[in-house]
């Protein structure tokens, strides 16, 4: 995984290696997307623009690469590992797609001209073109003689179950929530369905199309599980100022309104009536610090053993510059400054 900085003097010539191929798998897949989303939208009046070269970096498509590396780990072959990078590409532009109408935002999956300002039709476009895409790479493998007829369906249906999951909890928060489910309760009904299966989504199509005898891989959804738990928990201590606002659960919210400390829990009991919940200022969570240092640690955790779970021992060195970059990517380090050691 170059890109993310590693000690390449004590890994050794093949772990070297190991990386370097699956970047490449990671590139092929993501061109394979580009170009099948250029053939399908040729005289349609909407044109895809080339990529830069970052649209392949292993920092703009870090978790990609941990799907990819999973495959990997199960001792999937190359071609395959490929098919379902790319499955995962479509994957990715429809729930991020999905994502951009809710928030009403726009985050890139694949850039055309249209312009800029049509977010909405832009997000749309993204969800789409993926589907497509995802049936595309299917069809094709089924002309190869790799893949039955039946296990074409039953992966683009899975395809499809796999997120919505996922996306059924998104929807029951659409109105806010009727009560602060306490922590624990979060995590188990909601972030379990919200984040923690949504990482083991890349598995849907690899579970119908691999062989039977595919080694026992459920340490494998158990790592990506745990890092999505994590990653979600991170997420909320950014989102805090806004889910507070919006009233969607929250992890740490709920530590805070649950907790034991009286004087954190009258501080949110203010936020929720003084009206100064939209500032969303990098400060918020420290004016909570147990609750955010519980939140921070748990994330921690939940990374720590998801990745080394992951993670082949020779490769754990990938560990720790994992979470870093996780945690800075969410922008979620400036409250673990010193929580980091523990969960190490």
């Amino acid at each position: 995984m170059t890109g993310i900085q590693t000690n390449k003097n004590s890994c050794g010539k093949g772990i070297e290696n190991t990386f370097k191929s699956l970047k490449e798998e990671l590139g092929e897949a993501l061109y394979s997307y580009w170009n099948i989303a250029s053939q399908i939208l040729d005289n349609s009046g909407i044109n895809v623009i080339p990529p830069e070269p970052e649209y392949i970096s292993i920092e703009r498509n870090f978790f990609s690469a941990l799907f990819l590396y999973s495959y990997f780990r199960a001792g999937i072959p190359r071609s395959r590992r490929v098919l379902y990078a790319t499955a995962n590409q479509c994957l990715r532009g429809m729930v991020t797609g999905c994502d951009n109408l809710l928030d009403n935002e726009y985050k890139k999956t694949l850039d055309t001209d249209i312009p800029q300002h049509a977010v909405k039709f832009r997000s749309i476009l993204d969800i789409m073109i993926s589907d497509r895409i995802l049936f595309s790479i299917l069809h094709k493998e089924n002309d190869a003689g790799t893949l039955t007829l039946d296990q074409v369906l039953d992966a683009t249906y899975a395809s499809l179950r796999t997120l919505a999951r996922s996306g059924a909890q998104e929807a029951s928060e659409e109105c806010g929530y009727k009560e602060m489910l306490k922590p624990e309760t979060i995590l188990t009904t909601i972030h379990h369905y919200k984040t923690g299966l949504l990482f083991q989504s890349p598995w849907a199509l690899p579970d119908i199309i691999e062989k039977s005898d595919t080694k026992d891989i459920s340490d494998i959804k158990n790592a990506l599980y745990q890092i999505g738990m994590g990653c979600q928990i991170l997420d909320d201590m950014v989102d805090l100022p806004v889910d507070i606002k919006m009233k969607r659960h929250n992890y740490v919210a709920s530590l805070i309104w649950h907790g034991a400390n009286l004087k954190e829990r009258g501080g949110l009991a203010g936020k929720f009536t003084a009206g100064d919940n939209e500032k969303a200022h990098h400060e918020f969570l420290f004016e909570f610090p147990d609750a955010r240092r519980i939140a921070a640690t748990t994330a921690l955790n939940f990374l720590n053993n998801g990745t080394r779970m992951l993670f082949d021992e020779a490769h754990h060195f990938m560990v720790n510059a994992s979470i870093e970059f996780i945690s800075a990517r969410i922008g979620a380090d400036r409250f673990l400054f010193d929580i980091e050691n523990e969960a190490n």
